[in-house]
């Protein structure tokens, strides 16, 4: 193929590793060396392992010890779900505090389908989740054919229902509902398929969360009977009667609370040995404890890992960048932006959660009123396209997914789910080597969108993208440019920063389209990389160009 450039020297000095800077282009670059003719991170993993002869002590010092490991900067692409009693109602995973919200779309649900909830609560939908079908191992292995290198199930939602052999508090799966100890069947199934194991925690704001059980209806003919949350018989799950009501987070909880929280988070950790630990907030708690058990926790996580690796931190951490939530500290875990994303390279490795519906995260049947906002909102899921252009923009930046998907009471996903993971996993076959192990180049992409860090925007990236969209990675001195949708039969699709003019040293030698074995046609100017598609396209997502130089 062409290359107008013959041999040039060495002419990009343009970075300054000691700090970031915008490009004209507004591309935010990241420290970097130059190794070859491709700008990489100073190391594959961008930290160094690190054996612990100290353990972590509780205290932002300590904890800013703190090393991704490198599995996780490998994997990228993680499984998540909301399984839980809630899920009996097929309404979301909020339905536990919305059923005893007079008025709203659950309310009358509940209403309709149980019964009043000062007779029939929340605690009577327990024996209903029996978990019938719950085949664990079956699941996984899907998981796994999709793409995934982690699986990272909701241990305690808000709910306060805990599914596993809780020691601390006898409201646990294991005791009721289901009878089986789920958090354990995942491990094992996790573990057997070979990929790394994680938890998610969410019951730090359980205590204000649902305080919401403590009502009673304003009017009609239920007037002012209380709910049954407010029978002290039950305040072990419903929490004793306080007038904190905040769904974020409890403005200062008490001590026997956080102490509760604590001991079954160290129960989980000690008995369940996660890779990966996610507190669906900042580090608890806020008010007087300002972060205070909840990094106590933390590094009980990282010291318990570390025993079980021989000496090695393989655990990550992850935490929301949401003060509001708790206490948000820069460096002592990995960040994750819920349902958002990152508009530049960030120099550590993050996490995106988000979910395949637009609205939830756990199992809906039906499409549903938003009482608030008037809208009708739907249970449409994402599709392939969807889910790809999302990962590759999140990846190109240096970020992991981790893709939540509904599951059913009985254990069972519906077939869109099953259709939209065995396309995901179809494209990984065919483009792993441009995602698993890779990195950052030092710009993410053309036609970048416009996208905050931190963002929280329950629509971002909802719609694919378009072939003038590009995300680049490096993996095994290989440039990978993916374009994100099909241009079109023999049209020419130009990667304007593979030049000299943007760190490319050497010139490009080979160009290659993943999927495809006939040769590819194309030429290096000073405008860029010229690829010349083919007449069909490999596949109906994105397509991947590996350049070697």
């Amino acid at each position: 193929m062409i290359n107008n450039f013959g041999s040039r020297k060495k002419i990009f000095s343009l970075l300054n590793t000691a700090n970031s800077k915008l490009l004209s282009v507004g591309v935010l670059v990241t420290s970097i060396t130059l190794t070859g003719c491709l700008l990489e991170n100073t190391s594959k993993s961008g930290v160094e392992k690190k054996d612990f002869d100290e353990e972590f002590e509780p205290t932002i010092e300590s904890l800013k010890n703190y090393v991704v490991p490198e599995w996780f900067r490998d994997a990228k692409l993680g499984i998540y779900l909301h399984w839980g009693v809630y899920s009996v109602a097929e309404q979301g995973e909020w339905y536990p505090r919305d059923l005893y919200r007079e008025g709203q779309t659950e309310y009358f649900h509940h209403l309709k389908t149980y019964g009043h909830p000062s007779e029939f609560g929340y605690k009577d939908l327990i024996p209903l989740w029996k978990a019938e079908n719950f085949d664990p191992d079956k699941l996984v292995k899907l998981f796994k054919k999709a793409g995934a290198r982690y699986f990272t199930p909701v241990a305690v939602h808000h709910d306060n229902f805990d599914l596993w052999d809780s020691k601390h508090h006898q409201w646990n799966a294991v005791n009721m509902g289901p009878k089986k100890d789920i958090i354990g069947m995942w491990r094992k199934a996790t573990l057997d398929n070979g990929l790394r194991f994680g938890v998610t925690t969410h019951l730090s704001r359980s205590y204000s969360w649902l305080n919401t059980s403590k009502g009673s209806d304003s009017t009609g003919p239920y007037e002012g009977v209380p709910y049954d949350g407010n029978n002290p018989l039950f305040e072990s799950f419903y929490h004793q009667k306080h007038d904190d009501t905040h769904f974020d987070s409890p403005e200062s909880p008490p001590k026997e609370w956080k102490e509760n929280w604590k001991r079954r988070m160290i129960d989980l950790i000690d008995n369940y040995q996660p890779d990966l630990l996610y507190f669906d907030c900042a580090i608890p708690f806020k008010g007087e404890d300002a972060g205070k058990t909840g990094m106590e926790v933390i590094a009980h996580h990282y010291n318990t890992n570390i025993r079980n690796h021989g000496g090695l931190l393989e655990g990550v951490m992850a935490i929301k960048p949401r003060p509001w939530q708790g206490v948000y500290i820069d460096g002592v875990a990995t960040m994750d932006i819920e349902r958002g994303k990152a508009s530049h390279i960030i120099d550590t490795p993050w996490q995106t959660d988000d979910s395949v519906a637009p609205w939830d995260w756990g199992y809906r049947q039906n499409d549903w009123l938003h009482v608030e906002s008037g809208e009708m909102r739907t249970v449409e899921y994402m599709d392939a396209n969807m889910v790809i252009d999302k990962f590759l923009d999140i990846v190109s930046k240096n970020g992991n997914l981790l893709l939540n998907v509904l599951i059913r009471a009985d254990g069972t996903l519906d077939e869109k789910t099953i259709f939209l993971l065995e396309q995901m996993g179809e494209w990984l076959d065919q483009n792993g080597e441009a995602i698993y192990g890779s990195r950052p180049w030092h710009v993410f992409g053309e036609m970048f969108g416009k996208g905050k860090v931190n963002e929280f925007d329950m629509h971002a990236n909802r719609s694919p993208f378009t072939s003038k969209d590009v995300r680049y990675t490096t993996n095994n001195d290989n440039l990978y440019a993916m374009v994100m949708d099909w241009p079109g039969a023999n049209k020419k699709v130009r990667l304007q920063h593979v030049t000299p003019t943007y760190a490319v040293i050497e010139p490009v030698k080979s160009v290659q389209i993943l999927g495809y074995d006939g040769e590819v046609s194309w030429e290096q100017t000073g405008r860029g990389l010229y690829v010349t598609m083919p007449k069909t396209p490999p596949n109906d997502i994105a397509i991947a160009i590996k350049i070697g130089f």
